[in-house]
């Protein structure tokens, strides 16, 4: 009777909004902002990509590599880290928030845009193991707050609430591979529900929408590559059977642990950090160059299926994954997992990519269990990544569909139950530790003295 009751309330609430002639403003400044943010953020991972080819195929190829050396992280993250640093330092915003911080982060002010892009591109082109959608987001939202005066914002922070995730929106259209991930990404973080819920998908939807139009066309129109997220091939699926579920489900938890272990001591790294920070910015870019470096010299493989976001050589295991050695699967997973925990602490991107490939490189190397399939592990090792490293379950069950295409149909199943298991795990250790953390810092507590 309550929920009956309800109901025709939160009618006239969602009526009130969409015929509010503010919120009709909105949603065509939705759209006409969909245009420009998507051509900046589409400019910034054209630059990006651009800025990665050269530096990690073309110019090993000049020099007469047919794969850049094993040494090859060392110089261009020795200067990664004092660019980084002087971002951070010298310039507003401290260059974006840090990446073990995970998604969810304030719009940050438009002042601080400059920073963020610089921050960015200095990480992702020289080799941090990082992804671009943190200076997308950050980048989309403070640049849709110049649209409104600073003593605007300062009274109306609902506002500046949507125009901000209506930049995120817009900025991160394709990114992910869809605009659709886009939208629930930014829907899912709000945390909000009923007409509020409403009033948030309309404007992020139109602007993911018109942003994907502009990437598209843009980048059909320029012929220039942004390097998105997407699996051109993946292995033919078969209907996951007992084994796939007896073997995804505790490797879906497992990934989950070492997500949260890796953002969770990346989190004390970047306190330890910030105490003296150009120094050991530059410290940990170089502890991360040498780690991608020891990933070649060990594997005799290319540095750079360790080094960057992770997104090409993620496209390259899921075309053939049988190409690869269990060994190289588990050197993969060990030096670029450490790598992008020093990353998180100290350099500037997103940490979602990179989590992507390490979900995938453990559950591929296990792959090869009695009754586990590779698409399945595949499959899993998407879903579990996403679910953890972004704290939310439905996109990182979106994204895993997407990215699998036409192979996801039969293994949708075993998508959101590792999402689930996955996010599930991953917040019980989150709580843990916070709970462990809390118990340690209280002062200890003494028996009151018995008097006889």
């Amino acid at each position: 009777m309550e929920q009956q009751a309800s109901e025709p309330t939160e009618t006239r609430e969602l009526s009130q909004v969409l015929r509010d002639s503010g919120y009709r403003k909105l949603l065509v400044l939705a759209t006409l902002l969909g245009v420009p943010l998507s051509l900046l953020a589409f400019g910034f991972l054209t630059l990006e990509h651009a800025a990665q080819n050269g530096l990690w195929e073309h110019l090993p190829h000049q020099l007469g590599y047919a794969d850049p050396p094993w040494w090859w992280p060392l110089p261009l993250l020795a200067v990664a880290g004092p660019a980084v640093a002087w971002v951070v330092t010298r310039l507003p915003g401290n260059g974006g928030h840090i990446p073990a911080q995970g998604m969810v982060a304030g719009p940050p002010a438009p002042s601080a845009v400059p920073g963020i892009v610089v921050a960015g591109l200095a990480s992702l082109a020289l080799g941090a193991v990082l992804g671009p959608e943190a200076p997308l987001t950050a980048m989309g939202a403070g640049l849709a707050l110049m649209t409104v005066r600073s003593a605007r914002r300062a009274d109306s922070p609902r506002l500046v609430a949507v125009l901000a995730a209506t930049g995120s929106a817009a900025a991160v259209a394709t990114v992910f591979g869809s605009p659709i991930v886009a939208a629930v990404l930014i829907i899912e973080l709000a945390g909000i529900g009923g007409p509020s819920l409403f009033a948030l998908i309309l404007p992020c939807l139109l602007a993911a929408g018109v942003g994907a139009l502009v990437f598209t066309g843009f980048g059909a129109l320029t012929g220039l590559d942004t390097g998105g997220l997407a699996l051109p091939s993946v292995p033919p699926s078969e209907t996951p059977g007992v084994g796939d579920f007896l073997w995804g489900v505790p490797l879906a938890a497992v990934i989950a642990c070492v997500v949260v272990a890796a953002m969770t001591f990346g989190s004390k790294l970047a306190d330890w950090v910030m105490q003296r920070t150009a120094m050991r910015i530059v410290l940990c870019a170089v502890v991360v160059g040498v780690l991608l470096a020891s990933y070649g010299l060990v594997t005799g493989r290319s540095p750079g299926e360790a080094a960057l976001s992770g997104q090409a050589t993620l496209a390259e295991l899921a075309a053939d994954p049988h190409a690869w050695p269990v060994s190289a699967l588990i050197w993969l997973f060990l030096f670029k997992g450490l790598a992008w925990t020093v990353s998180l602490a100290a350099l500037r991107g997103g940490a979602v990519f990179p989590a992507l490939l390490l979900g995938s490189a453990l559950a591929t190397a296990c792959s090869g269990f009695p009754g586990f399939g590779v698409t399945s592990g595949l499959a899993v090792g998407l879903a579990a990544a996403t679910a953890a490293v972004m704290r939310l379950p439905v996109t990182g069950t979106i994204l895993a569909v997407l990215l699998l295409g036409t192979e996801a149909p039969g293994q949708v199943a075993l998508i959101i139950v590792s999402s689930v298991v996955s996010f599930v795990v991953g917040e019980l250790v989150r709580s843990g530790r916070s709970a462990a953390a809390s118990k340690s810092a209280e002062p200890p507590t003494h028996p009151a003295p018995t008097t006889v």
